[in-house]
């Protein structure tokens, strides 16, 4: 548990709270913060893995928790600026596939793990990541910047690429269960 990807790993559950927080009516100072502190997170995010792995530290407490953080830091960020109206419209449906997506796969693994079957993370499922945190980093990014650079463009054209990639690798992990429920 005290090992540093592990201590990565839990810094990113609990910065969730600090950044609901800092979206909560953002201002600007707020959205600069919650920018930063979403970017450190993401940072942690590789290293917690990459450290893991160069020091022979991998944990079985730091693969289930890994994509926990990941997907509380994703998700409350996304219910956020829908709630903000930094996602409106038809924007939604992007960050809703994607909420959708986290937790269906979450299931599915939790089912094929009791079934003792790994699915491996996909190329295009790190892409869609990618993409996700960039839209997200961004779209946090605007309430601090406004009008000044594109962030709103950016994080929108990205959210929706983060969609689209969601649906393909969601489609993908649930045809391997599919395999293993039959």
């Amino acid at each position: 548990m005290t090992n540093l990807p592990n201590l990565l790993t839990l810094s990113r559950i609990l910065a969730v709270p600090l950044l609901v927080f800092m979206l909560w009516g953002p201002t600007w100072i707020g959205s600069l913060l919650a920018f930063v502190t979403f970017c450190v997170a993401g940072i942690t995010d590789y290293f917690d893995g990459y450290l893991a792995r160069a020091h022979g530290t991998v944990s079985k407490l730091g693969q289930f928790l890994d994509p926990i953080a990941d997907k509380i830091m994703v998700a409350a960020v996304i219910v956020m600026l829908i709630a903000e109206r930094t996602i409106s419209g038809l924007n939604v449906l992007a960050g809703i596939i994607i909420l959708l997506r986290e937790i269906a796969v979450s299931g599915l693994r939790e089912f094929l793990a009791g079934a003792s079957v790994s699915v491996p993370v996909s190329r295009l499922a790190k892409w869609k990541t990618a993409f996700q945190m960039i839209a997200l980093g961004a779209l946090i990014l605007e309430g601090a910047v406004g009008n000044l650079l594109p962030a709103r463009e950016v994080g929108l054209v990205c959210l929706w690429l983060a969609a689209v990639m969601t649906l393909i690798t969601g489609y993908d992990y649930l045809r391997v269960g599919l395999k293993h429920m039959t």
